[in-house]
């Protein structure tokens, strides 16, 4: 069972550019598989890809991704990237967090999607995806 019925595959951006928690410019390219992982305040599930160590989704790269910034405890302390980019989940056209998109660079498109519960679920539903 997946957390969502079918993946909508699209384009991606090749580019990503938004803020640190800290109001600082952060910008870069997308150059290998990446887990874009959209988060929000009081949220559960958020916290656990917060928490999670840099290993916990697989052999990917990760991006956590607000469209605000917030105060809370495991934003400043995440291991994972994380901008605040109100842009770039409208551009990977991620509609409500909590959410992820997996980025497949070679190909300039989200190849799968889905909502993100934990850690684990999220590695095992990418995981034909990354290899």
């Amino acid at each position: 069972m997946q957390s969502i019925d079918a993946p909508r595959e699209r384009p991606a951006p090749s580019h990503y550019r938004g803020l640190s928690l800290k109001g600082d410019l952060v910008q870069g390219e997308f150059t290998r598989p990446t887990l874009v992982l959209a988060i929000k305040e009081d949220c559960l599930g958020c916290r656990s890809v917060l928490d999670a160590p840099r290993d916990a989704f697989g052999d990917v790269a990760t991006l956590v991704v607000a469209a605000r910034p917030s105060a809370e405890p495991g934003w400043a302390t995440t291991l994972h990237p994380l901008i605040v980019s109100e842009l770039l989940l409208q551009q990977l056209d991620v509609r409500w967090p909590p959410f992820y998109v997996l980025i497949d660079p070679a190909r300039g498109a989200v190849v799968t999607e889905g909502v993100v519960f934990g850690p684990e679920q999220v590695r095992e539903e990418i995981a034909a995806y990354v290899m």
